[in-house]
């Protein structure tokens, strides 16, 4: 006789017919967790440190938004709500309502200001810090933008790499990770991420970076490795939505990643179309559609 057993479906199965819950279907996620998810940066939806940006990203099919930190400019710090604690449960009660999801919290100010050279940088990442304990999100953004090009002013390394151990100190004392993103290519982010030491400070990938440079996206994710890559910016720079990017091979990308077995979330910032650029909702409804119909299928 053959032995018979439950499996995990056949449990949910029973459970949801014994609670007179089932419908005829039993999603993926329901004996699955989702092994990617996909965002949307606040700042490029319009949205920049906005409640309005859990809406907006919901309606266009999101899983979430990357929330920024706010601007920088001559500031000691961010010009962010996120740290008075009644605007804050707002952003929070805003996430849960809606069911849209804070992938990372945004140091984008670094876009255009110096990591290197700003003299009050231990405050600001202190700040991004405090925002990701009180706001339960492991993982920050960090872009080290045109001012600290290692690849263009390689003379500013040393400092970088004693300001990120730093920070690698302090963002694991909650257990989580700053995601940085530079223009190196992969093998040389990797000895960077090695000489950081630190489980702390990770890569946040960049697909724009790699076309720019014409490196082969795939190749380079699997020579950054799964554990030095902490999320993704899955999209390129404007021209065309990521469907109609010859440059960019999502289903191979995908596979790489299966193979990888990394899972994470893959966050839309660009590839707006150049013939209507400020249709926020048709480019990126476009953009996390296509990424959901590759990735989530």
């Amino acid at each position: 006789m053959k032995s018979t057993y439950f499996k995990r479906n056949d449990i949910v199965l029973f459970l949801a017919v014994l609670c007179g819950t089932f419908n005829g279907t039993i999603s993926a996620q329901s004996s699955k967790k989702q092994q990617y998810k996909v965002a949307v940066c606040d700042w490029m939806i319009l949205k920049r440190q906005k409640l309005g940006a859990f809406a907006l990203a919901g309606e266009i099919k999101a899983d979430g938004i990357e929330l920024d930190m706010g601007g920088l400019g001559n500031r000691p710090t961010f010009d962010s709500k996120l740290g008075d604690p009644v605007e804050r449960q707002k952003f929070l009660d805003a996430s849960k309502e809606l069911n849209v999801g804070i992938s990372s919290i945004a140091m984008s100010g670094f876009y255009a200001q110096s990591f290197a050279k700003r003299e009050t940088v231990t405050q600001m990442v202190d700040d991004c810090i405090m925002t990701m304990k009180n706001m339960n999100v492991k993982v920050a953004y960090l872009p080290l933008g045109t001012q600290c090009d290692l690849s263009k002013n390689p003379e500013l390394r040393p400092i970088v790499v004693e300001r990120l151990k730093w920070a690698g100190k302090q963002v694991g004392k909650i257990g989580g990770v700053i995601a940085i993103e530079t223009s190196l290519n992969a093998t040389e982010e990797k000895k960077l991420l090695e000489e950081i030491g630190s489980k702390h400070i990770k890569s946040s990938f960049n697909f724009a970076n790699a076309v720019d440079n014409g490196r082969d996206i795939a190749t380079e994710l699997k020579i950054l490795g799964k554990k030095h890559l902490a999320q993704i910016h899955a999209s390129n720079t404007d021209n065309v939505w990521l469907e109609n990017d010859k440059a960019i091979d999502i289903p191979k990308i995908k596979k790489t990643l299966d193979e990888m077995k990394w899972s994470g979330w893959l966050i839309v910032e660009r590839s707006r179309d150049v013939t209507q650029v400020h249709n926020v909702k048709v480019n990126y409804g476009a953009n996390v559609a296509y990424l959901k119909k590759i990735f989530q299928n």
